[in-house]
């Protein structure tokens, strides 16, 4: 089954999703596919195949969201609790996952037509190498595309994500790229590795579970939450808009927290700043009082070498993460 299934909508889709879009539109939605071992219980087949089904919804919602211009989606397919699953299903997943990233990988023209870009998400080292390397090909050969965007959270915990982003500014400071000062709350957001995409509109849970599972807890603090019963498999068209009314019914609070949390976390950082200098200027001055015009010029100050240094350090993470895509998608080695 392809990646991008192309096609346009029904009559009576096109009729919906035009009402739809005369609202407010979430522009990334987030998807927890849940319910694919239920589905297969439910059909009385194999395990693998309730999993192979699911990956089939994935491309129908996809070819959704494009008709819906819904430009971003983000998808949890392997969490790293997954591991402790049976080593049958377990090697089943990875199978699956090799067939599913090659045939990506012939679809290269598809995907430039459309301007797919696939981005993996999570600590693939954890991933057997093949697997590895075929996820790299993907993301390289895909990643100079930005008409709309894939991320598939592969090996992936959002607590395992919080603590590699502390592990990233803790290695920014050893470096000399970043004074301890430099680490907040916005720093943290920018080491995630879902840094190049705006946080999630809407987060979508299917099977009935009404728990995130730690997937995206950072991101989706600000984002509808909606939670269906239906298992992933049999999702449909109209499930999509029914979340998506959800979103719309909810839009005028959503934005409202955000711009709070926006104007929160910047006072935050000023107060940081301004903290910074005063402990600066008391130093320098011996405790001598500093006029205001002096206080002014070295909090600009400090706040231009702070930004430059952060951008220096964002700069050098990027390119540490480029060089594994890079490495890895390049010819296999034989010792």
């Amino acid at each position: 089954m392809s990646w991008i299934r192309e096609g346009e909508l029904n009559l009576l889709e096109r009729l919906f999703a035009n009402i739809l879009k005369a609202g407010p539109m979430p522009k990334h939605v987030a998807f927890i596919m849940d319910g694919n071992r239920r589905f297969a219980r439910k059909r009385h087949v194999e395990r693998q195949e309730g999993h192979t089904q699911g990956f089939d919804k994935l491309a129908e919602t996809l070819r959704w969201c494009l008709n819906l211009d819904i430009h971003e989606v983000t998808v949890y397919a392997f969490s790293i609790e997954n591991f402790k699953r049976s080593a049958e299903e377990v090697d089943g997943l990875m199978q699956l996952a090799k067939e599913k990233f090659l045939r990506l990988l012939e679809e290269q023209e598809k995907l430039e037509k459309h301007g797919v870009c696939i981005r993996v998400l999570g600590d693939l080292m954890l991933l057997p190498e093949d697997l590895q390397r075929l996820i790299a090909k993907a993301v390289v050969a895909t990643k100079a595309h930005n008409k709309c965007f894939l991320n598939v959270c592969f090996a992936y915990t959002s607590r395992h994500e919080i603590a590699n982003a502390v592990k990233e500014m803790a290695w920014g400071v050893e470096q000399g790229l970043l004074q301890s000062g430099d680490v907040s709350e916005a720093l943290l957001s920018e080491c995630l590795y879902t840094s190049s995409s705006p946080n999630p509109d809407l987060l979508i849970r299917t099977s009935g579970e009404v728990r995130l599972s730690d997937f995206l807890l950072w991101q989706t603090s600000h984002s509808c939450l909606v939670f269906q019963s239906v298992l992933w498999p049999e999702y449909s068209f109209w499930n999509l808009c029914e979340a998506i009314l959800q979103y719309q019914l909810n839009h005028p609070s959503l934005q409202k927290a955000r711009e709070l949390h926006r104007e929160a976390q910047a006072l935050q950082q000023l107060e940081a700043d301004r903290s910074c200098v005063a402990e600066l200027l008391q130093h320098r001055g011996n405790g001598k009082p500093v006029d205001s015009h002096a206080r002014q010029t070295a909090l600009l100050s400090h706040v231009a070498s702070r930004e430059e240094r952060v951008q220096r350090f964002l700069c050098a993470l990027q390119q540490k993460r480029d060089a594994f895509f890079e490495h890895m998608s390049g010819p296999t080695v034989i010792a």
